[in-house]
């Protein structure tokens, strides 16, 4: 028998909106809530490992990013997308205030507020995906198509890779 996973908010309004995913344990280490970590946890790709970032605009305040493991958001591409001049990472301070979550658990389903969100036009590419559930050490496997109309998100070139 399974461990039980207790379902995150994110979990049951995916539920609520009848979208099938699969929930996913991992270990998470506290030191290293690096997306490579989860990846490696969860044996995947680190181009499926989504992480979910959140960040401010001169025009239209806060803005929910989701991109690669493996990338950065480019912050010039996000303001032309989102329609600012401007836009730079929120605090982490501010994080659990502004979306209700913590850092290496914040998931583009179920913030406190609906935000402007862009994914990677990369989340395209795959059948499925992993963003947070939610929770550290829990993942949702969720098809990016259903996951970005659930949320309202647009998709846009938003992301620089880093090459090892």
């Amino acid at each position: 028998m399974g461990v039980k996973i207790e379902k995150t908010n994110a979990a049951r309004l995916l539920d609520k909106a009848r979208i099938p995913y699969k929930l996913i344990p991992y270990e998470f280490d506290e030191n290293d809530l690096a997306a490579q970590h989860v990846a490696d946890s969860l044996g995947q790709d680190i181009a499926r490992v989504f992480k979910t970032l959140v960040l401010h605009g001169d025009r239209t305040g806060h803005i929910v990013c989701v991109v690669p493991g493996n990338a950065e958001v480019d912050l010039k591409a996000l303001a032309k997308a989102s329609g600012n001049k401007k836009v730079e990472m929120i605090a982490m301070k501010d994080l659990l205030g502004v979306t209700g979550y913590i850092r290496g658990g914040c998931s583009p389903i179920g913030m406190k507020k609906r935000f402007p969100t862009f994914f990677h036009i990369s989340a395209l590419d795959f059948d499925t995906i992993y963003v947070s559930a939610g929770v550290r050490g829990l993942q949702l496997e969720i098809n990016p198509s259903e996951l970005i109309r659930f949320v309202s998100a647009s998709t846009a070139d938003v992301a620089s890779f880093t090459t090892a």
